[in-house]
């Protein structure tokens, strides 16, 4: 089942999405609190604005290294245990939108990641019960201020700037996250294309650890690690994040007009 958050000009509301990704059945409520239910209304996803699926209540735990061969782009080998840090919800942007790069940092880059919504309160879960937790996955872009991640020594300003975390386009519930791919494009060329299975610590694994030190709401967002190939953005350039089971994530990236 895919679930998106959209727009017609109004508040936001929730819908189904068809298979083939054209139409969505209008829902009340929100699905991660309320049970479905359909209102009749069907809109064609091209006549509305797509938002972000989920706009985390409390917290996007993200994970760095978690793909050997990125761990070694970015000269070093991978932590043994998951690398977590802290995205504010700020951060969170929907598909389409702009992402806005401050003009404080020299180099931006994309980051194509598997992202993971939580569907239910947990704390100190196993890796064994983790996965009954999860409410679906979607596909998340973490942006990088890459010259001020190096700068800081830790990575909250440089991945937390506003827009830095595109989600979307929406949440697929039906996913077996150990067998899909990542691939990314910057302006039709792809620059990183990596099976899941080649993460380190899986989604069980990240799920559990990440409960070890916090409490995992509703709405919650996992970053899973992102694969090789990661790189700069410059100002103009359209940047598409495709996992197959779910969909395209696309956003162009533009320079910050109050700094102009």
């Amino acid at each position: 089942m895919r679930i998106a958050r959209f727009t017609t000009g109004d508040d936001p509301m929730f819908g189904l999405v068809d298979g083939a990704g054209e139409k969505i059945a209008e829902i009340t409520g929100d699905p991660l609190y309320t049970k479905i239910e359909l209102t009749g209304a069907v809109h064609q996803v091209d006549d509305v604005r797509l938002l972000a699926p989920v706009i985390p209540r409390s917290k996007i735990v993200a994970i760095g290294k978690n793909y050997a061969e990125h761990a070694r782009e970015m000269g070093g080998e991978a932590p043994k245990e998951p690398l977590m840090f802290l995205i504010p919800n700020t951060a969170v942007v929907g598909p389409n939108d702009p992402v806005v790069m401050p003009s404080i940092s020299e180099r931006v880059d994309f980051e194509g990641e598997l992202a993971v919504v939580i569907g239910r309160m947990c704390k100190k879960v196993s890796v064994e019960e983790a996965m009954k937790v999860v409410f679906g996955y979607t596909i998340a872009n973490d942006v990088t201020a890459r010259d001020l991640q190096k700068s800081d020594g830790q990575w909250s300003r440089a991945k937390g700037f506003d827009t830095f975390c595109p989600l979307g386009p929406w949440i697929e519930t039906e996913l077996d996250p150990s067998a899909t791919r990542v691939t990314t494009r910057v302006d039709g060329e792809v620059k990183q294309d990596g099976p899941t299975s080649d993460m380190i610590h899986d989604v069980a694994q990240l799920i559990s650890h990440a409960s070890q030190a916090f409490t995992l709401l509703p709405g919650d967002v996992i970053l899973t690690g992102t694969p090789e190939g990661v790189g700069q953005v410059r100002a103009g350039q359209r940047v598409e994040v495709e996992i197959p089971e779910i969909g395209v994530l696309a956003n162009t990236y533009v320079a910050d007009e109050d700094d102009a």
